[in-house]
């Protein structure tokens, strides 16, 4: 879009402004300063900064995401400067205003003028003024004035240019132009910025801003049903202009839409109501949705009509002056079962527990948590490609303490995401919620129903973090031949019975020492008393468990035998592990488990999900078992009277532009005047930008004009003619 400084290009003046005639001299100033070119562009050059601000800045968001995001002193800094709803910020909309009002002093100022000159033919050139031109020629001729006259006018005319004809004393004058139109490209350019921009400001909050002023409209900060908020948060079906956000869940009905604002949200009405009788998604192979779309039934309220429809992405529903889009879908209040295994107890200690997307259910007998269930969904697309070398040989070289630290990362990693590699598969459901203690502190979870294949290995993932703002580290429990973590849950109540562990590892060192020769007995005591020793401080206590407790133990040794320590008592604990798991199963009258790789690597996970699951900081693991979706879907409502405003400056900016780049200004004087029995002829020709098709241009007409008067009949007075032409000079 040209800038308001071609105004000046075309009528070759400065880029000051209106020059007021008064005696206030600030005034004057003022009003030269508002309407002046240097003003306007200022004005442009903010408004970009501004554009590439909200641009890359994401636009009204929820406050605590910009908190998370840039801390509580940038918060503070971009809060003040409104950077976070850019272009509903009092500065943005006063430069724009200020821009309509500049460029329109300008349009004033200078669309007169251009008016004026279209019209305008330029007559009251002299023969010296034309002899100045940089494209001229002269010629002699023997016709009569007259005749030549009408000759040349008809060539001129013939090449696409208007003609006049204009008798000056003793010469004539012929007036050409062709390309005048030129001028309007900057009169509807100029006239769309203001176009524009007044659309904008029509669909602003500008509006919803008065209405805060002048009707005491406030924004609703609490929670609480739609239906009890007061008329005080609330905007009528007159507010010419709105932007906002309903949710509806499948078989509900809403009449109401949500407009987000820096402090709450303002409920607006609606002009008809919208009850969602299904919503539709199609997803691809992977997963990933292909296509969503909301089947609804609309009804007027005031005439009571109904009639269906179907919103898709791209295809709103217009009604009424409001447009619906379909924006996105969200859960609409699912029904989920769920099993709850103690961390504490074995598989026989579990319990059922219900509950609804978007509510609580208490947890515990004396309520000691709740669970606040914020999510759910039946497809989750992950990069199932390999995430790299196992524990061990990430850590190869490192110390003894630095392997069991490093560990801990490993495991409660990313839920099989690799940024380098991509393997997309969706890996079924999976719900999402807050564990809340009295105290007010919580911890947000994400567990997936089916276990998922990660590093060869079949894993039940299980993410948490404290914070919004961070990911979510994933706790991976391996599934047992059954797909349960009952086994996993097993060994683990297994390892906190100290009489389990004696059993544990009494059994180890029998089946280490066998024989029954003193020294062999004496020998298998050390080695039960290892055994056990090793395996408590494995089981840990409230402090520390896990290979974090067997790093603390293993400090305490001299450094140079820390790793030959570590050796032995790994293998000891490997082993010792393995008879526990025996010996739990022994106790509830399961079989024994085969000695074999599959067990193995199960064993040597199980232990790994142990000692991470120290810090899962849940007293619970709540696997889900069985769900009722419920889909709901996300509407933006908008009412946008500036819309068609916008569109009509877009049209005029279109065709100014075109008009400015491919109409052509030109002008052409032929000044006749009679002289010795013929006639002399002085053409000059000017455009407003001197390129190669002018020069050619000019050539060319240059000769059919000459030519012309050459093949013109001669004057009686004169027997002989002759055609001399000047080349241009500079």
């Amino acid at each position: 879009m040209p800038p308001p400084l071609l105004f000046e290009d075309i009528m070759n003046t400065s880029t000051s402004g209106v020059q007021l005639q008064t005696r206030r001299r600030w005034l004057a100033d003022a009003v030269e300063l508002l309407s002046s070119m240097r003003f306007a562009i200022s004005l442009l050059t903010l408004i970009a900064i501004a554009s590439i601000i909200g641009t890359v800045l994401k636009q009204n968001e929820p406050m605590p995401n910009y908190v998370n995001q840039f801390g509580p002193f940038w918060f503070d800094v971009f809060d003040k400067l409104g950077l976070y709803a850019v272009y509903s910020a009092w500065w943005f909309l006063l430069i724009m205003a200020f821009l309509v009002v500049s460029t329109s002093l300008c349009i004033v100022r200078n669309a007169p003028k251009m008016l004026k000159d279209m019209r305008s033919w330029r007559e009251n050139v002299r023969e010296q003024s034309l002899r100045n031109f940089h494209h001229r020629a002269e010629w002699n001729t023997g016709a009569a004035p007259a005749t030549l006259t009408q000759q040349l006018a008809n060539v001129v005319a013939a090449s696409g240019y208007k003609v006049k004809v204009l008798a000056r004393n003793e010469a004539t004058l012929i007036s050409a132009k062709q390309g005048a139109a030129n001028k309007w490209g900057y009169i509807f350019a100029h006239s769309a910025i203001v176009i524009i921009c007044i659309g904008g400001l029509l669909d602003s909050d500008l509006p919803i801003r008065f209405q805060q002023w002048m009707y005491g409209k406030t924004p609703f900060a609490g929670n609480g049903l739609i239906a009890d908020i007061g008329p005080q948060h609330r905007l009528g079906l007159g507010n010419p202009t709105f932007r906002a956000n309903t949710l509806i869940p499948e078989g509900a009905t809403s009449s109401t839409a949500v407009i987000p604002q820096k402090n709450g949200v303002l409920i607006q009405e609606l002009p008809f109501s919208i009850q969602l009788k299904r919503f539709v998604i199609e997803h691809y192979s992977t997963g990933m949705p292909k296509l969503f779309a909301s089947e609804v039934v609309i009804r007027d309220n005031d005439t009571g009509k109904t009639f269906p429809a179907t919103i898709k992405v791209n295809e709103p529903l217009i009604h009424k002056g409001v447009a619906v889009y379909q924006s996105s879908f969200e859960d609409g209040g699912s029904k989920l079962t769920l099993t709850g295994y103690p961390m504490s107890g074995g598989s026989h200690a579990t319990f059922s527990i219900r509950g609804e997307v978007g509510e609580s259910t208490a947890l515990g007998s004396g309520k000691e948590y709740t669970v606040e269930w914020s999510g759910f969904r039946p497809f989750n697309v992950e990069n199932m490609a390999q995430a790299g070398q196992d524990v061990r040989a990430v850590n190869a070289g490192k110390s003894f303490n630095e392997r069991f630290g490093a560990g801990l990362d490993k495991q409660l990693g990313s839920a099989a995401k690799n940024a380098n590699s991509k393997d997309l598969k969706n890996v079924g459901p999976s719900v999402q919620y807050k564990l809340r203690d009295k105290t007010g502190q919580a911890r947000e979870y994400h567990n997936y129903m089916q276990p998922v294949q990660v590093e060869g290995a079949w894993v039940f993932l299980t993410g948490v973090r404290t914070s919004p703002a961070e990911p979510f580290r994933y706790l991976r429990i391996p599934a047992d031949d059954q797909d349960s973590v009952d086994e996993w849950m097993r060994l683990r109540a297994a390892l906190q019975n100290a009489d389990l562990r004696e059993k544990a590892a009494r059994r180890y060192a029998d089946r280490a020492m066998p024989g029954n020769r003193e020294d062999a007995e004496k020998l298998r005591a050390q080695l039960q008393q290892s055994a056990s020793r090793g395996l408590g401080i494995f089981a840990g206590n409230e402090q520390q468990a896990g290979y974090l407790a067997v790093s603390r133990f293993l400090e305490k040794l001299p450094t140079e035998e820390q790793e030959k320590a570590a050796d032995i008592f790994m293998k000891i604990l490997n082993g010792t592990l393995w008879e526990l798991w025996q010996a739990a199963r022994e106790k509830e009258g399961l079989p024994p488990i085969a000695a074999d790789d599959k067990h193995g690597r199960f064993l040597q996970l199980a232990a790994n999900a142990y000692s991470d699951a120290f810090f899962y900081g849940s007293p619970v693991y709540l696997q889900l078992k069985e769900f009722t979706e419920v889909k709901a879907s996300v509407l933006q409502v908008t009412r946008s009277p500036g819309k068609n405003v916008v569109y009509l400056g877009c049209l005029l900016l279109t065709l100014g532009v075109f008009a400015m780049f491919y109409i052509r200004e030109r002008r052409l004087w032929i000044w006749l005047k009679p002289e010795q029995g013929g006639t002399r002829a002085l053409m000059a020709m000017s455009a407003q930008r001197k390129t190669l098709d002018f020069e050619k241009e000019f050539e060319a007409l240059k000769a059919r004009l000459t030519q012309t008067a050459a093949q013109s009949p001669q004057s009686p007075q004169s027997p002989q003619a002759a055609v001399n032409t000047a080349p241009a000079q500079s």
